[in-house]
């Protein structure tokens, strides 16, 4: 009979040990999972606040320069540089003239890449139905040709001219060689996109503002202010030329009318350009 006890006392400890092992097991393995899934929901929450703080604390600078990266297909200033030594830029602008008509020309944009924009020389060639004339901007002068004579252009064509390159990309592009200083105004979302304010002023104080994608860090628009006006020009149509990125498509507004629109139909750079098509003839 006591024999009959403890054996039955034995398989009873036996199944009380088990039992508890097995618990034991699974007290341990929840354990465990609960500890992997705290690391992982850790490690994911950590990696967003850290994304989330590189997003808050990046600087003017640093959108300015990832930009440029991407212009530069990834090569940035360097392969501008090398790159863009000379621009062929051909096409067609709609702008709207005094009488507040539109009118559509050909153009062709021929440009002679300096170290900064005020050493730029550009020709800009404009064939409409009953004229066909060229501004051009050397040493920091504007003048303008018709049938080989040289003009004085209007005001307000010298000023639209003029605009175009220092309210242009190039002002981003170039603001260490232009000596410009930037200021990163906040951030906006605009038709689902959200975007970084960048604000860049150069040494005549001129002022632009830039939305920048921050996701691709494409220019989206830009605005500047001249005579109580605000202007906004939109980029369109990105695509690539020759490795570096290239908007075939822009429209300019001035307050709520819009003025002028460009698509650009070819551009090329690297070839070879001739300094006397910059010169009065």
């Amino acid at each position: 009979m006591f024999f009959r006890f403890k054996t039955l006392a034995f398989f009873a400890f036996l199944m009380f040990a088990g039992v508890s092992f097995v618990t034991a097991q699974e007290n341990s393995a929840k354990t465990a999972q609960d500890k992997a899934d705290k690391g992982k929901k850790d490690k994911k929450q950590n990696n967003k606040k850290q994304s989330g703080d590189l997003d808050k604390n990046a600087t003017a600078e640093q959108v300015a320069e990832s930009t440029i990266v991407i212009y530069g297909g990834l090569g940035g200033r360097a392969s501008l540089n090398q790159i863009r030594k000379t621009t062929i830029e051909r096409g067609k602008i709609s702008v709207v003239n005094t009488e507040g008509k539109t009118e559509q020309a050909n153009y062709e944009r021929v440009i002679l890449r300096a170290d900064s924009l005020d050493k730029e020389r550009i020709r800009f060639n404009q064939e409409f139905p009953s004229a066909k004339f060229a501004l051009i901007y050397s040493d920091d002068k504007i003048f303008g040709v018709f049938n080989d004579s040289v003009f004085t252009p209007r005001e307000d064509a010298s000023k639209a001219f003029q605009n175009q390159l220092w309210h242009g990309m190039e002002a981003l592009l170039r603001y260490k060689e232009n000596g410009s200083t930037l200021e990163l105004a906040g951030r906006e979302k605009m038709m689902n996109v959200d975007l970084y304010i960048l604000n860049v002023t150069d040494k005549q104080q001129r002022k632009t503002r830039f939305y920048i994608s921050s996701k691709t860090f494409r220019v989206m628009m830009l605005e500047y202010t001249e005579d109580n006006v605000k202007f906004r020009r939109k980029f369109y149509d990105y695509n690539y030329a020759q490795g570096t990125l290239v908007p075939y498509h822009t429209v300019l507004w001035a307050d709520d009318k819009q003025v002028e629109e460009i698509r650009i139909q070819t551009i090329t750079f690297g070839q070879k350009v001739e300094e006397n098509v910059f010169q009065a003839s």
